[in-house]
This record gives C-alpha cells, sequence and structure tokens, in this order.
C-alpha cells in the first residue's frame, strides 16, 4: 500500500474515532457537572479543542502513513489499536462516567503510548516523520495537566 493511501486510511481511522469519542462524551463540556468543576488557570477556550485535534489527526495520520508504509506489521497495528481505544475511551471515562481519577489514568496511557512511537519507531527513513507527533506528545500534556488538576482540585 502506498504513503497516501495509507494516510487517507488513517484521516478515516482518526477523525472517525474523534467523532465516536465526541459522541460518547454526551455534550460533557457543555454539562452543567463539567462547568461546575474547578478547572486550571490555562485551560483553553472551546474552540482551541477543535483545532488542536485537527492538526493532532492530519500530522498523526501523516506519520502513521510513513510508519505502515515501511514497518507493517501486526504489532504495531495492536499498539496502534491500543491508542485508538485510550484515545476513544478518555472521552466517555471523563465527560460521560465522570470518572476524573480513570480519565488521568487512561489520558497517562494515552501519552506513554504516543511517546513510545516516538522513540521506538524510528530509523533513517523514519527519523524526521517522527516529529509529526510533536502536536499529539503537546496536546496531550497539557490535557494531561489539565486532568490532573481536575482531580487535585475537585
Amino acid at each position: 500500500m502506498s504513503k497516501l493511501a495509507y494516510f487517507v486510511l488513517f484521516l478515516v481511522i482518526n477523525f472517525g474515532g474523534l467523532a465516536l469519542g465526541s459522541w460518547l462524551m454526551n455534550n460533557g463540556p457543555e454539562t452543567k457537572w463539567y462547568l461546575d468543576l474547578n478547572k486550571a488557570p490555562w485551560t483553553p477556550p472551546g474552540w482551541v479543542f477543535g483545532v488542536a485535534w485537527t492538526t493532532i489527526m492530519v500530522c498523526f495520520s501523516w506519520y502513521l502513513g510513513e510508519l505502515f508504509h515501511n514497518r507493517n506489521s501486526r504489532f504495531i497495528w495492536l499498539v496502534y489499536g491500543f491508542q485508538v481505544i485510550l484515545n476513544v475511551g478518555w472521552n466517555w471515562v471523563f465527560f460521560n462516567q465522570h470518572q476524573i481519577t480513570l480519565g488521568l489514568l487512561v489520558i497517562s496511557l494515552l501519552l506513554i503510548v504516543i511517546f513510545y512511537f516516538f522513540i521506538t519507531f524510528r530509523n533513517d527513513r523514519l527519523k524526521y516523520a517522527k516529529y509529526l507527533l510533536m502536536p499529539y506528545l503537546i496536546w496531550l500534556c497539557i490535557a494531561t495537566s489539565l486532568n490532573g488538576y481536575i482531580v487535585v482540585n475537585n
């Protein structure tokens, strides 16, 4: 499969995961429960989340296109599948079930998985592609700190 075909495949899967996660959170950011939480002072406005996730998923899909074009293995598919489950699952755990501590665990595992992609799957062909993961890593650090703040202060 070509890099472009992989890129398109991962765009569909990743944006589908975002749509499913959005549906599973059941209007979470607009609920009284969420609005009444003591949130971190550095919590960005709502529109930033859409811009961030769009950028992240385009870059992540490009990275995955490069990765799977060069190294397609069952193990990498399993790691990627685990990432999808964590990414989609956090929305349901945090917003739908109001399990903020479990949400912190889920988002921390997601950060570890993306960092694993960053440090593990690199060689001469992927040396620069790994930097496409930087928006995801940066956003997950911010999101983990936001979730952590909520755990500590609520």
